[in-house]
This record gives structure tokens, C-alpha cells and sequence, in this order.
């Protein structure tokens, strides 16, 4: 007797959604499930936004964001856009939340990653070039070092500000400390240290 199990199409499916970060075989199973038992419209509709947004979405030629194909990002091609600012992080993802917080006006660049030897990233794997081109076409710019605070972070902030050197560039890295709302028992002591470190006037 053969054991019941879902049509070959339906398992395929659960296949394909399993693939996705962080969606395990259950909740594959269930995101799965929900698009058969909800009609054919919603799937269909995902269907198309998820093949329109791969067909038309590429990264922006300047700063490696997200944009439509062929053309700038909204930052990149915003006239009002301080060029004297550069914001470099890590991964496109990482642009959203600095431009959430409506306090930076400049432009950013996107490394498509950090220096990790460990995971084989070396820094000719990253778009250094590209912005030291960017750089160089921007004389007395700045240039915020927004990478992370942990080692391979430190590591690529290290690289860069040595790479940067030759250039009449004002290199700056993101302040770090308290976050807002917390105490101190809840801080470690390299966030402690931070803190005080890039203490500012009152």
C-alpha cells in the first residue's frame, strides 16, 4: 500500500519555499497549503509581482541599490541628494534603514559585501574600486564608513580608511553606543567603552 502523500506539483512547491530564507519544511508546507486553499487568484497574483520584480529589478549602477533595470535609484538620480556624502555599507539591505530614520541627505554605496577570508571574501570580491572612482570624482567629499561593528565589520573599515587615504576625502565612521531606551545593565562593555569613546557635548 502506498502512503498518501501531496500531488508531485504541490511537493515541488513546498521544495521551492523551503528554499527561501529562514522557511523551514513546516512553514513551507504552509505557505503552500494556504495558496490551494485560498484560490487560484492570490497565487496567480504572486506569481506575477514575483516575475516582474526579477524581470524589471536590477542594481543601480552607481551605488548598487535596488532600481528599476537601466535606470538610477531614486537616491542616485534625486538632484537634491547632497554629492559631498558618501554612505558606504555593507548590503543593499543595509541602505533602508539609515534612509528610514529621515536624517541622511547624501548617497550611498553598496559593497555587496564584507571582508570575510573565512567565507572567501577578499577585497577584490567587493565594488572598492568603483567607489574609489566615485571618490576621486569628488573631491573633499565625505565618505561614512557604515559597516559592521564586528570584526570582519572593523576589519573592512580598516581596509577602506587605507584605501581611502590617498584621497582628499574626509573618511568618518558611525558613531556607536547606548541604544535608545536602555540602561546600562544592559550594555556590554565594548558597548560601554564605545559610548564613551564618542561621548559629545550637551
Amino acid at each position: 500500500m502506498k502512503q498518501q502523500d501531496y500531488p508531485p506539483a504541490v511537493q515541488e512547491l513546498i521544495s521551492q519555499l523551503k528554499r527561501m530564507p529562514g522557511t523551514g519544511r513546516r512553514s513551507a508546507e504552509r505557505l503552500a497549503l494556504w495558496f490551494l486553499q485560498h484560490g487560484a487568484g492570490d497565487a496567480r497574483a504572486l506569481a506575477a509581482a514575483l516575475t516582474e520584480a526579477v524581470d524589471s529589478t536590477s542594481t543601480c549602477p552607481e551605488c548598487g541599490f535596488f532600481a528599476t533595470k537601466g535606470e538610477l535609484c531614486t537616491a542616485c538620480a534625486d538632484p537634491a541628494r547632497d554629492t559631498a556624502l558618501f554612505c558606504v555599507v555593507e548590503q543593499a539591505t543595509d541602505v533602508l534603514p539609515i534612509e528610514r530614520c529621515g536624517f541622511y541627505r547624501g548617497l550611498y554605496h553598496c559593497l555587496g559585501g564584507r571582508i570575510s577570508p573565512l567565507d572567501g571574501v577578499m577585497p577584490e570580491n567587493l565594488s572598492i574600486p568603483h567607489l574609489l572612482r566615485r571618490v576621486q570624482s569628488h573631491p573633499g567629499c565625505e565618505v561614512i564608513l557604515a559597516v559592521g561593528s564586528d570584526v570582519e565589520g572593523e576589519a573592512t573599515a580598516l581596509y577602506l580608511a587605507e584605501q581611502l587615504s590617498p584621497y582628499s576625502c574626509k573618511v568618518t565612521r558611525l558613531a556607536q553606543g547606548m541604544p535608545a531606551g536602555a540602561g546600562l545593565g544592559q550594555a556590554d562593555a565594548i558597548t560601554l567603552m564605545r559610548a564613551l569613546q564618542g561621548r559629545t557635548g550637551m
